[in-house]
Formats: C-alpha cells, sequence, structure tokens
C-alpha cells in the first residue's frame, strides 16, 4: 500500500527532520526526537507525526544506504563469476557500514520499526544468501560457510574497523585489509 503524497509544507518538515536527523547520526549522537525537534525548529507533534520513534527515524535515516545495498546485490548476482559477485557484495556492505553510521545500529537491530526496513533486510539477506549459494555450487568457498554467517562477519569486520577509528580513508583501508583477509580465509581449499 502506497501513501498518498505529502502536502509542500509537510514535505518540506520530512525533509527538514530527516536532514537534522542524518546530521545528528552523522555526529554519533544518539536521536531523540524532543531534540530533533528543536534542532528543526519545529514542534514536537510535528516530528511525532511523521516519525513515532526515534528508531523508525534512524531507519529512514538509513533507507538510502540499505535501497543502494539491495540493488547492488541484484547486481552481484548478474556477475558471471559467482566468487566475484560474492565478494563485490560484501564488499559494498562493509564499505556502507563504515562509511554510513545509520546503518550498523539498524542492522543490528532484533526488531524493525518500518516494513520497508524489514523489506530492505530481507532483500539482502536474499541476496547474500543467493550469491553464497552460487559461490559454493562452483567450488569457489569454503562448503562449511553457512548464509547465517555472513551478517556476523561483515558486522564483525566494521565493528572492528570503528574500534580503530582514524580518519575516514584510514576506516576505509582498515576495511579492505580486513575484508580482503576474510575473504582469502573464505576460499574453498583444494582437496588432497
Amino acid at each position: 500500500m502506497t501513501m498518498p503524497p505529502l502536502r509542500k509544507d509537510a514535505a518540506r518538515n520530512w525533509d527538514r527532520i530527516v536532514a537534522v536527523a542524518r546530521d545528528l547520526v552523522d555526529q554519533g549522537i544518539p536521536l531523540q526526537l524532543n531534540d530533533v525537534a528543536r534542532r528543526a525548529e519545529l514542534g514536537v507533534a510535528t516530528v511525532y507525526r511523521h516519525f513515532a520513534t526515534p528508531e523508525a527515524l534512524l531507519e529512514t535515516v538509513a533507507t538510502p544506504c540499505l535501497e543502494a545495498l539491495a540493488e547492488h546485490g541484484r547486481l552481484a548476482l548478474t556477475d558471471e563469476d559467482p566468487r566475484r559477485g560474492l565478494e563485490s557484495f560484501l564488499t559494498r556492505v562493509v564499505e556502507a557500514q563504515v562509511t554510513d553510521a545509520a546503518l550498523p545500529p539498524v542492522a543490528a537491530a532484533a526488531e524493525n520499526a518500518l516494513p520497508r526496513t524489514t523489506e530492505l533486510r530481507q532483500a539482502l539477506a536474499e541476496a547474500g544468501t543467493a550469491l553464497l549459494d552460487r559461490a559454493h555450487r562452483a567450488g569457489t568457498v569454503r562448503p562449511d560457510l553457512a548464509a547465517a554467517d555472513l551478517v556476523p562477519l561483515m558486522c564483525g569486520i566494521a565493528h572492528a574497523v570503528n574500534i580503530s577509528g582514524g580518519s575516514p580513508a584510514a576506516r576505509h583501508a582498515t576495511a579492505q585489509r580486513y575484508l580482503t583477509t576474510l575473504l582469502e580465509g573464505l576460499r574453498a581449499t583444494p582437496t588432497t
């Protein structure tokens, strides 16, 4: 079910709320709807009309990243090389986890506040599973690697990078190094 378009003033308010929330998330400041209302120079009721909970607002901030990842998953499934498709997808997931501060808490949440988040997380899980299945069938990854292992491994890398800190460039380089190490460890080893 699609929602009717917002009135122009309501759409401006929605955009302002999301922009303020994006800024707060990027600064590492936890979202509190009253604080967002104050910073957006809007009434608290206006913010609550658009977002019932801070989690719903955080998920809205993360939605563009989740949509881009879901699209990348669909594209990775068209790669003729199953291993390259899987590696490309996992690389993009880790990059997103270390560059978009909204993504890690949304990815780690036990429940979703918005149906759209549920759809996108499901699409990502399905893409990861399909990519891993293709790589298994091609014999290019360890046979004992399960689809359920992918999210903890990607989140683990992102968490390790976040702990190491540093500039965005340093964090990106660290993420690439950790991911390369992980991907090498996922390779199928020839049986003797």
